[in-house]
């Protein structure tokens, strides 16, 4: 975990980070009656899983369950209303990055948002030279490396769904 953290890219400016969260969608199979609920953006009958993980790409958190058409948000928030989930809340200055379909509260760090804002690693690879490539002034700074921190959800992810 360390060894990722520190790197250069990422230490100091993500140092009190201690992993990320983000929600995913898994194929679901739901009474005829029920899927409407489910369907959401992938055109078919899925679940929206919340899950955390740590830099060694191990979940650290799971909320399964949820309907297709819920949204990361609501999701989001339910966990931070009921105890009983037994969500992560960091302590201190520690914190989770999160990606835009979370508020940026304390201990949830978001990205910037905006038109003129780019997030994603793949909209930093478009363009034919590198000053066309490189992130335009301090808020797509942070944001490409708040993206590339995040990315460990995605791969983690991957990692689980390829299994």
């Amino acid at each position: 975990m360390m060894k990722y953290l520190h790197n250069s890219r990422h230490y100091p400016m993500f140092k009190d980070c201690i992993g990320a969260i983000d929600g995913t969608h898994v194929k679901a199979s739901v009474q005829e009656h029920e899927q409407a609920k489910y369907i959401g953006r992938k055109g078919y009958a899925t679940r929206n899983i919340m899950a955390a993980c740590d830099f060694n790409m191990c979940f650290t958190f799971a909320w399964a369950g949820w309907e297709g058409t819920a949204h990361d948000t609501r999701i989001f928030l339910e966990a931070l209303r009921k105890p009983e989930v037994k969500f992560p809340r960091p302590t201190g200055d520690k914190y989770y990055v999160v990606d835009v379909g979370y508020p940026n509260t304390r201990g949830y760090l978001a990205p910037y948002n905006g038109n003129d804002v780019r997030y994603h690693i793949p909209d930093f690879r478009r363009g034919q030279t590198a000053a066309q490539r490189a992130p335009k002034g301090l808020k797509e700074t942070f944001n490409y490396y708040h993206s590339s921190l995040r990315n460990v959800i995605e791969r983690t992810f991957g990692v689980w769904k390829a299994r």
